[in-house]
């Protein structure tokens, strides 16, 4: 992130602006939202800004803008329309010590101006660096619809009414109250005008008031095989919602960041044959958080239920007398198969699925390999790859045909998601070769999709 976004605050403050002509009009129609001082500089200005500036809605000097107009100036915009006139308008801004602006010229500028969604006072920014306005006027356009019109009159209102509610214990209890506010008894109060937002709050607030402390709450969410776009709604809520987010190694930072803000985030991993958090510190961890009232989420690489310990900790709370509830997530094995394009049920083919873990607590771990080795079997074997020789070995030890397809998918629904296809007999050299970083599922009976066709056609051929 090139530009830190900020909201600079300039009531009463000083902004100069050299131009006179539609560019410079754009940028005011902005900064006279503002409580700004507006100062423009132009020795030819069109009809609107002289009729702006006879409104007493602005200063206009009607020459261009000279060394010493810019001190004490917040910001200096230059609007002129002429490349050289701009660069010598931000020389001055910046001899005065001001934030410069030169527009559709981002990198000679000390800041950018982003696209804006006003719902004063709510104000929705969004900037693209420059690399892409018209997807910023998309967006724009897309919040413009969904942020309905009364969204700033209940922000308004809840705004005058915060010294009332902080009557109510600082955090989970006040945040209840604004929640409830602005997504519930706001919205609806608000087409009856603002006597009745303003008595919806009151009686909001007594309501509140009166009500026992929300009790604790654990929720095991599934944060899927790592696209954010995977999460189910409900798990986003919850992220959304948490006091407290207790997350595995394999959730990757794009999911954490749709955490609330202020959520304590701690991170739990657990790596097969390396350094792990203890289960029984995770399971004290997430008691004690909720005893305290915190609504804490544990987050897990795709579904809990699937190889995530889930029986230990839910045990662990109900010993304790702590509520929880399971959120599933989209499993490694089904992200997997999909980045093939292929499916891992097919009549005719498998009437079973296997999913197996290549490794448990007292090491690599056993399964019936028999089963296993059959024609047509399919299996999604989880946390394999330090175990490929092991599992390799004890399949065709049992009979499995050396030349069963294997596909090794390295952080499934990823942007660095890795595909690599072989066949039982050369798992081990194969997985050493390609040296897959991340988590790595192995599907076991399945080729990619093109190497199935080609095997198919070959068949088709010998026949």
């Amino acid at each position: 992130m090139q530009h830190y976004p900020i909201f600079l605050d300039l009531k009463g403050r000083d902004v100069a602006l050299g131009g006179g002509e539609e560019t410079a009009l754009a940028k005011l129609r902005l900064l006279m939202k503002t409580e700004a001082r507006l100062h423009v500089f132009s020795p030819a200005p069109c009809p609107e800004l002289v009729q702006l500036a006879d409104e007493g809605r602005l200063r206009l000097v009607r020459r261009a803008m000279a060394p010493g107009d810019a001190d004490g100036m917040a910001l200096v915009y230059a609007a002129t329309e002429d490349d050289a006139e701009d660069a010598r308008i931000g020389a001055i801004g910046r001899a005065a010590g001001a934030l410069v602006n030169l527009v559709d010229n981002l990198q000679a500028s000390d800041f950018i101006t982003p696209a804006i969604v006003d719902r004063d006072p709510v104000t929705v920014a969004i900037g693209t660096e420059g690399a892409a306005p018209v997807l910023a006027r998309a967006i724009k356009a897309d919040l413009e619809e969904r942020l309905p019109a009364q969204l700033g009159m209940l922000a308004r209102l809840g705004k005058g009414f915060r010294h009332h509610a902080d009557a109510l214990p600082f955090g989970r209890r006040r945040r209840d109250f604004w929640s409830e506010f602005y997504f519930a008894e706001g919205p609806r109060a608000a087409g009856h005008g603002e006597g009745a937002v303003r008595e919806a709050l009151h009686a909001l607030l007594a309501r509140h008031k009166q009500a026992e402390t929300r009790a604790g709450h654990v929720a095991f969410v599934g944060a899927g095989p790592g696209d954010p776009e995977l999460l189910t709604l409900k798990a986003r809520r919850l992220l959304h919602e948490a006091d407290v987010v207790v997350h595995d190694r394999l959730v990757p930072g794009p999911i954490l960041e749709l955490a609330r803000r202020e959520a304590l985030l701690i991170a739990a991993g657990k790596e097969g044959f390396g350094p792990s958090t203890p289960q029984s510190e995770i399971n004290a961890m997430i008691t004690e958080h909720a005893r305290q009232g915190a609504q804490v989420v544990r987050l897990k690489g795709g579904d809990p239920s699937v190889f995530g310990r889930l029986d230990e900790e839910t045990e662990a709370l109900d010993e304790a007398g702590v509520a929880w509830s399971v959120v599933p997530g989209i499993t490694a094995a089904s992200a997997a198969a999909a980045s093939l394009g292929r499916s891992l049920t097919r009549r005719g083919r498998n009437t079973e699925l296997r999913l197996i873990t290549g490794h448990d607590m007292d090491g690599f771990a056993e399964a019936d390999w028999r089963a296993l080795s059959r024609p047509g079997t399919v299996a999604g074997i989880y946390m394999g790859k330090r175990a490929a020789r092991f599992i390799q070995g004890r399949l065709i030890m049992v009979g499995a045909d050396p030349a069963t397809p294997v596909t090794v998918v390295a952080n499934a629904s990823r942007p660095d998601q890795r595909c690599t296809g072989t066949v039982l007999g050369r798992l081990a050299e194969e997985m050493r070769a390609a040296a897959p970083e991340g988590p790595a599922l192995l599907l076991l009976g399945l080729a990619p999709r093109e190497a199935a066709r080609s095997a198919l056609r070959q068949e088709e051929a010998a026949l």
